[in-house]
This record gives C-alpha cells, structure tokens and sequence, in this order.
C-alpha cells in the first residue's frame, strides 16, 4: 500500500460544508444539485429521509451515481467514523424521497447493496474516484453502497 494518504479536511469543515449545502437546496427545488459528469464524475441530490427517533422529515444532500432506473450513494459520514444519520433513518424506515438537480422529486425505496451488485457498484465509483480505497481504509466503519429505488 503507498504511504500515501489522501486529505481530508477538518470536521468542522465538513460539518460547515453540510450546512451551507443544505441551506443551498432549500432555496428552492434542484438548486445546489448537479448531474453526475457536471461539476463533478459523480452528482449530488437531496434525500429527505424520516428522523427514526423523531418522525420529522431530514434532509441531507449525498452524491450519486446513475444505474439504470436506479440511483446509488456512498453511507459516508464525511470519511469520518459512523454511519451518516441519513442511512440510519433509511435502516429504520426505507422509504425516502429525492430531489434531482432538474427539480423533480421521487419516492424512493433504499436497500443495501450486497455481493455481486455491491462489487459492481463498488467497481464504478472506483473507476471515477481513484483514490476511494485509501479513502476508506482511513475509516474502520464499513462504506455501505445504498440503491436507490422508484418507489
């Protein structure tokens, strides 16, 4: 393994980001968003999740790939340590909604990728981010691939 370690920034950084991001995408449907192969290899939506201990609705802005009629993301905190919330709340209550950059909103069903369909997946953000081993060997928490469904 290259000695190498890739930069993550501070977690206030990121925590700061999140915010921004958020406050962003509630300005108004799809602001803030992008496709995959816009801003970046892979795109950024918004996914209102339910609070499992609340019951309120959350918001979270993930990035995501396409996969036919389905989306997929990474259940990163940031690279830092735990599960996103956001993938909490999908464990407990699977169905969400999206936002996509054009605007448009879709119920979702979430599920865990697992065996062949999670090296696949696995296989594609690979190949647009190069560095994304080395990103998750810095985490001891598993990097869970979550599928996207129309509901």
């Amino acid at each position: 393994m290259s000695p190498w370690k890739p930069f993550v920034p501070p977690r206030f950084v990121v925590t700061t980001a999140w915010r921004i991001h958020r406050a962003i995408a509630r300005r108004g449907p799809g602001r803030g968003l992008w496709e995959p192969g816009t801003r970046n290899a892979w795109g950024a939506l918004a996914l209102t999740t339910t609070g499992r201990r609340s019951g309120e609705a959350r918001d979270a802005i993930v990035g995501y790939l396409d996969d036919g009629d389905a989306l997929h993301t990474l259940a990163m905190n940031g690279w830092g340590e735990g599960h996103p919330a956001w993938w909490l709340n999908l464990r407990a209550a699977p169905r969400a909604r999206v936002t996509m950059p054009d605007g448009s909103s879709h119920d979702i069903v979430a599920h865990r990728a697992a065996g062949d369909e999670r090296d696949r997946l696995w296989r594609e953000w690979q190949r647009i981010e190069p560095q994304i081993d080395a990103l998750t060997a810095r985490r001891t928490t598993p990097t869970d691939i979550i599928v996207l469904v129309r509901a």
